[in-house]
């Protein structure tokens, strides 16, 4: 009998320990009066999301719309309170005004691995690496790759022409996906490789299964959400030891390859290589960070990363867009073939002639304001910091999460959100319109480096595809979809399956 009474008086303390545990801060933002949604236990605000039933921008802007008249929004992910901004004069202010006290992302890994990669980096090693990386997607660095852009963009449309012969119907992600890894290929690692033709290629195979390493949601992030920080004190790295061990080994070979030495691609690997020359012999900025073979695969993966699969996703809804607002697509196709004709080099076009395509910006700015690849930012708070034109004062470490979902469907910004409009961004309507606004690729300092290499890419893809083909709504194209909850970037769960059709 007394040991009965022992274990049930040992599970009762135990399960009372747990639950005093994760509700241990439920009353944070009582305390700060700071309205919110209620708590629940161990999930917090973010059960959905950590069940896999939604993707965790769709649950922040959920929360976005659940306060219209508050500048700010307190929330709990997992145990963890977490402040949801949504003034843009606050937003202004955490990305631009006062980015020196929010120059953090929030979430740190050890350096050892990629962990000291662009994206991911603290902010001492991020501000080295943007200094160094910067220079790399000047106009004249990105116009020196437009060849390589050109001829994927023709094996694009060759294969579109092989496999329309037999089914016009096709899902328009694993198209552009095709397109836009080989660019990323070929611009980053300079291989040659044929995404559309040369499936069998044991490099790409292995990217097959690399991707769904990289664009799946990982319970890692929960941890980290229960947790501020364990990552990095673990040595922890969101990446599989194998995906790492690929990164490297390729870059090792691509290397040795070119004898260590840049080429005359004029790709990134050769750019890469310029900074290894110059800094990879304890010569960078008070020795914090030296270009190694391993430095340089960890740029290579982000940027692989990057620029891989957020263009493909969103080349896909521009298209399913155009399928269903033939009106607007016969107006982009009208500047596509009038720029061609008028600016084409030896027929073939050139950089000048897509970057100054201004209908074709609207319609790519309209689609990531619709679906938002990066649905959410994130910042840490450096120091204690009060919320402009409040009484709320946080402090040193909170978390600050941006809905970039949710400002981009607020009706407050854009009447009718759910209504593809290029004419929002009109230089007219862009003006009239709050700077923070407009959030796909962020803003301020850490805003993304690669913005006109990801419209190079996307741009010459689409003009490329629809001076050929026109695309049509199908049998089976979706017009309500719910979005795909296990992926890191938005897209529906079943795809868009559309009609790719030869014009005459």
């Amino acid at each position: 009998m007394t040991l009965i009474i022992l274990t049930v008086t040992f599970f009762i303390c135990l399960g009372y320990s747990v639950y005093q545990h994760f509700t241990k801060f439920n009353d944070y933002w009582i305390r700060k009066k700071v309205r919110g949604p209620k708590p629940t236990f161990f999930f917090g605000n973010i059960m959905d999301s950590v069940l896999r039933k939604k993707p965790v921008g769709v649950v922040f802007k959920e929360i976005y719309d659940a306060y219209p008249d508050e500048k700010v929004v307190g929330f709990f992910r997992m145990r963890s309170p977490d402040l949801l901004v949504r003034d843009l004069d606050v937003v202004k202010c955490v990305l631009i005004k006062d980015f020196h006290i929010f120059t953090d992302r929030g979430k740190e890994f050890s350096k050892s691995g990629f962990g000291a990669n662009l994206f991911h980096a603290d902010s001492a090693t991020w501000r080295v690496l943007r200094k160094r990386f910067s220079p790399m997607f000047t106009s004249g660095k990105l116009r020196n790759m437009m060849y390589l852009l050109t001829e994927r963009g023709d094996r694009f449309v060759k294969y579109i022409d092989r496999i329309t012969q037999k089914n016009t119907e096709q899902e328009i992600h694993g198209l552009t996906q095709k397109f836009t890894q080989s660019v990323i290929i070929a611009c980053v690692f300079g291989l040659d490789l044929d995404t559309f033709d040369d499936q069998q290629h044991e490099t790409l195979q292995a990217l097959q299964w690399i991707d769904k390493k990289i664009f799946s949601v990982k319970y890692g992030s929960e941890l980290e959400s229960m947790y501020p920080g364990i990552l990095k004190k673990i040595g922890g790295w969101f990446l599989d030891e194998e995906v790492k061990k690929f990164f490297s080994k390729l870059i090792k070979d691509v290397i040795a390859m070119r004898n260590g030495q840049p080429s005359n691609r004029h790709d990134f690997m050769d750019l890469l290589l310029e900074l290894k020359k110059e800094y990879g012999h304890g010569q960078s900025e008070a020795n914090t960070l030296d270009m190694t073979d391993e430095d340089i695969a960890a740029q290579a993966y982000i940027f692989y990363a990057a620029g891989y699969e957020s263009s493909a996703s969103t080349m896909g809804f521009l298209l399913y867009q155009l399928a269903l607002n033939q009106d607007i697509q016969e107006k982009l196709y009208e500047e596509i073939k009038e720029a061609l004709e008028r600016t084409a080099l030896d027929g073939e076009m050139t950089y000048y002639a897509i970057m100054n395509l201004s209908y074709m910006e609207k319609v790519f700015n309209e689609t990531l304001r619709m679906y938002p690849i990066i649905t959410k930012l994130k910042r840490r708070a450096k120091t204690s910091y009060k919320i402009p034109e409040t009484d709320i004062t946080i402090d040193k470490g909170q978390l600050i999460k941006i809905s970039v979902l949710g400002i981009h469907h607020d009706e407050k910004y854009y009447p009718n959100p759910e209504v593809f409009d290029p004419e929002r961004f009109s230089p007219e309507n862009v003006q009239a319109r709050h700077k923070c606004a407009f959030l796909p690729f962020g803003e301020g300092p850490k805003q993304c480096i690669g913005i006109r290499f990801a419209q190079m890419q996307s741009w010459v893809g689409l003009a490329k595809l629809l001076h050929r083909y026109r695309v049509e709504p199908s049998g089976n194209t979706p017009h309500r979809f719910t979005y795909e909850p296990t992926r890191v970037v938005l897209y529906p769960k079943d795809g868009f399956p559309i009609n790719i059709v030869r014009r005459e």
